[in-house]
């Protein structure tokens, strides 16, 4: 007890020294928190969480972070250390919060379970919430705190850390629900999906003190030139493959609410060449990486344009928005030819008075990842940019398809009455590069069973060839259908649920 208490004053000494610190420097740090639960009193201990959270301390301090570490809270000490790291940011700063330990959900909410949280039954589901520190309000804090960029991190997707032979669990998950409405600036990890529990280890040989997923999802964050998404993405295939040795199912997945690339250990590998002298360091704070273009537009710039990608039979539509009006608008693919005017549209702008130049253009289906550089003549006749735009047909295809698929999803499945009762499978056979897995149940609430999707081909992604099933024969009976899609962020959807009754006789 002596021990946890020392640690406790520690990390909330370290947490006023922080303060102290930030009340003299300018704004725009990096500061972390990181929490390490092993020893519970009243539900199973755990073996790796405080080492988890050491590691990640560590390697937070090599990415520049003025780091807290806090081991063994319980409700009142993890309270006052939550309120310690509060003090320690400021507008605009870089925040990152680390959690190893245990996690529960209860209809959809996540709870981060201190030591001395009661070993509750069922019913009693008001104990746990009572007792525990609710996920979303952290991320309300650091809102409430104007953290530029705020960083989530939860190694907590364990068993229900409630059940007990001879009793009945309180009602709830042992792992995370999924945080799909984060506000803008915030990028949260999760060591597991839906229903998956996280390994700490992968065999008794294994002597890793980290659990599998903090020791990859570490060791990305310190590669160079390599932004959040392209860690979690990373993290995600690496433990996955792990994990697959072992026969078991683990798939971290990623919340991605962020405006700008960020990168913690440098900037971009192919643009480190490119920076300017004058510009702060890297590791001083997130930011965008810098581009070999002329007139490279600053993190503040308001002008810059944003494009929208869309897949289509003959290859790619690009729209370019602009905040500011146009009179003209040209392009190129960075480092080809010269650059290309889009034309004009037979329409008026009103705020110029002037044909509406066109904001889109066209991309062949095979078209190769690259920077499309936009430059554009403002309405007082002068030239603004290049803009570089990143494109990427992978990333492009699945963020269209699934923007698609979220619009459209009372269609995803659809009946008919021929020679029987067939459910048809077309639509999502149409959008499956976006989908990871796809999950139907007949006549339950629970999806229950994989619908098996092929491939995703790149060169003709909406195909539908021969011998792909389109549809199924089902059950005379049967009433209803529910299905739930994983896409490949490892979001997950809603459960929907289609009714047979809506069917055609055609």
């Amino acid at each position: 007890m002596t021990r946890r208490i020392f640690r406790a004053l520690a990390a909330l000494g370290l947490a006023a020294s922080l303060s102290g610190v930030a009340g003299a420097a300018h704004a725009e740090k990096r500061v972390a928190l990181v929490v390490g639960n092993n020893d519970y009193k009243n539900v199973p201990k755990l073996l790796k969480a405080v080492n988890d959270a050491r590691t990640m301390g560590e390697t937070l301090k090599q990415l520049g972070f003025q780091v807290m570490v806090a081991e063994n809270q319980n409700r009142q000490q993890f309270t006052e250390t939550l309120l310690a790291f509060d003090r320690a940011i400021e507008p605009g700063d870089t925040a990152f919060f680390f959690y190893a330990g245990h996690g529960f959900e209860i209809a959809g909410q996540n709870y981060l379970l201190p030591t001395d949280v009661p070993a509750a039954t069922e019913g009693q589901e008001e104990l746990v919430r009572d007792a525990s520190i609710l996920a979303d309000r952290v991320v309300e804090r650091l809102q409430n705190k104007k953290a530029r960029t705020s960083i989530l991190v939860f190694d907590a997707c364990r068993n229900n850390p409630f059940e007990r032979s001879g009793t009945r669990a309180v009602a709830g998950g042992g792992g995370l629900a999924p945080m799909t409405q984060l506000p803008e600036g915030v990028f949260s990890v999760f060591s597991a999906g839906p229903r998956q529990t996280a390994l700490d280890r992968l065999s008794n040989d294994d002597s890793n003190p980290n659990s599998v997923f903090t020791r990859t999802f570490a060791k990305e964050l310190l590669q160079p030139g390599e932004n959040l998404v392209q860690v979690a993405q990373h993290t995600r295939r690496l433990v996955s493959e792990m994990a697959d040795t072992v026969k078991h199912k683990q798939v971290p997945v990623y919340f991605d609410q962020m405006v700008d690339d960020v990168f913690l250990s440098g900037a971009a590998k192919d643009a480190a060449t490119a920076a300017r002298p004058a510009d702060p360091p890297p590791q001083k704070v997130a930011a965008l990486p810098p581009v070999s273009v002329p007139r490279v537009p600053r993190e503040e710039t308001t002008n810059a344009p944003i494009a929208s990608f869309s897949r289509h039979n003959g290859g790619w539509s690009v729209t370019f928005s602009f905040a500011d009006p146009t009179v003209g608008i040209s392009w190129r693919m960075a480092g080809n030819s010269d650059f290309r005017e889009t034309g004009f549209m037979d329409t008026l702008d009103p705020r110029t008075r002037k044909r509406m130049p066109n904001p889109s253009i066209e991309l062949p289906a095979d078209a190769q990842a690259g920077t499309i550089e936009v430059r554009y003549v403002d309405a007082a006749g002068d030239m603004q940019g290049p803009f570089p735009i990143k494109f990427d047909p992978e990333a492009a295809l699945i963020r269209d398809q699934r923007k698609i698929l979220d619009m459209t999803a009372t269609s995803w499945l659809s009946f008919r009455q021929f020679n029987g009762l067939l459910v048809y499978y077309s639509h999502l056979l149409s959008y499956r590069c976006a989908i990871r897995e796809a999950r139907i149940g007949i006549d339950t609430a629970v999806p229950d069973k994989v619908l098996k999707l092929p491939p995703c081909d790149l060169r003709d992604p909406s195909a539908i060839t021969a011998g792909m099933q389109l549809y199924e024969k089902l059950p005379a009976a049967t009433q209803f259908m529910s299905v739930e899609l994983t896409y490949r962020d490892g979001s997950v959807s809603e459960v929907k649920t289609f009714r047979t009754a809506n069917r055609s006789n055609n």
